[in-house]
């Protein structure tokens, strides 16, 4: 992949409020609501997530808003900006191609010597655990509106597991939590994508 592509151009604000308006309900209903992340809430209520709309439409366009996004990041004092969120709603839709997108992303991470002081989690609406159907409830802990790349301060996470010593139980009461709440219940939070997607070009001679 050629990472040299340009950024992608800014997505227009209208359309950048509504998807980012998606994912802070998602945030909010989801991640906070049922405690799937007990360190979010604090950042949230501080202003310390910063949200991103690419307007890429391939992973080359993506991965040059991810490095303007982790120099930022690294650039910024941790109580102005804690974390970020980048949203791709127009590329990526097929989870495992965003799947492959993320040894893109980790390179990218290791390129600009940021590995050891950020992290890349990962977020998509059609993600999917191995050896799992894809209407599994449990699949909803790692599902966003929208193909998402979260960034992170390996230093906010240690001071995040040492306040919350028991943090690798998280996994499992997750799993509990959504399990109980099964799919319906899921569904009722109403966490879903509400801006259309582009559609995948149709090959010429088809359809």
């Amino acid at each position: 992949m050629n990472l040299a592509t340009p950024a992608s151009p800014p997505v227009p604000s209208e359309r950048a409020g509504l998807v980012t308006k998606d994912m802070v309900r998602w945030l909010e209903q989801a991640v906070i609501g049922l405690n799937l992340c007990p360190f979010a809430k604090g950042v949230h209520a501080k202003g310390q997530i910063h949200y991103v709309v690419s307007a890429a439409t391939d992973g080359a366009a993506l991965a040059q808003d991810l490095r303007r996004e982790l120099a930022d990041l690294a650039a910024t004092p941790a109580q102005v900006r804690d974390t970020t969120l980048l949203m791709a709603p127009d590329c990526l839709h097929e989870f495992l191609d965003f799947n492959d997108f993320l040894a893109v992303a980790e390179a990218v991470l290791e390129e600009l010597g940021l590995d050891g002081t950020l992290q890349i989690a990962s977020f998509h609406p059609q993600f999917q655990f191995a050896g799992t159907a894809a209407d599994d409830v449990t699949n909803c802990t790692n599902r966003a509106p929208y193909p998402t790349l979260h960034l992170l301060r390996e230093d906010s996470i240690d001071r995040a597991v040492q306040a919350y010593p028991e943090a690798e139980a998280i996994y499992e009461r997750n799993m509990e939590v959504l399990e109980q709440l099964g799919m319906p219940g899921w569904q009722a939070l109403d966490v879903g994508a509400s801006v259309a997607v582009a559609a995948p070009e149709t090959p010429k001679g088809q359809g």
